[in-house]
């Protein structure tokens, strides 16, 4: 099947503290707005948030694994990080084609992680080449 624009496809996760410690364990953040309850309450938000970056990250797994699928590689990201995203709070990262090259194979992707209520908490942009492996 041909990609074309306006070509969409999503993924929803659920956010867990599990989750929120073992990415903070694995690139080394661990900034107490991600781990600390009492901290985090004493901030604007009143609670622990999830690393932006980690919320951001279902992007790409939306991008490699639906759309356009295995073998893409990144070009380039943009991101807007909007509101926070709360222990517990199911994510849905959507991504749809807004551009394509006609002399190469890239695309350009609208990019957006919503929370339950609907609300968007990042948007960007992300440029990303496509790639088979008989090439």
């Amino acid at each position: 099947m041909a990609i074309k624009v306006g070509d969409a496809a999503s993924a929803s996760k659920l956010i867990t503290d599990e989750d929120v410690r073992a990415y903070a364990e694995l690139v080394g953040d661990r900034n107490s707005i991600h781990l600390d309850e009492e901290f985090a309450r004493r901030t604007p938000f009143g609670r622990r948030i999830a690393h932006g970056m980690y919320v951001a990250s279902l992007i790409s797994s939306v991008i490699a694994e639906q759309l356009p699928g295995p073998g893409s590689v990144y070009l380039g990201q943009t991101l807007q990080f909007l509101a926070p995203v709360f222990l517990d709070d199911t994510v849905t990262a959507r991504v749809t084609v807004s551009k394509m090259r006609e002399d190469k194979p890239i695309i350009t992707l609208e990019t957006l992680c919503l929370n339950q209520h609907g609300e968007t908490v990042i948007k960007g942009e992300a440029v990303v080449k496509t790639v088979t492996s008989d090439k």
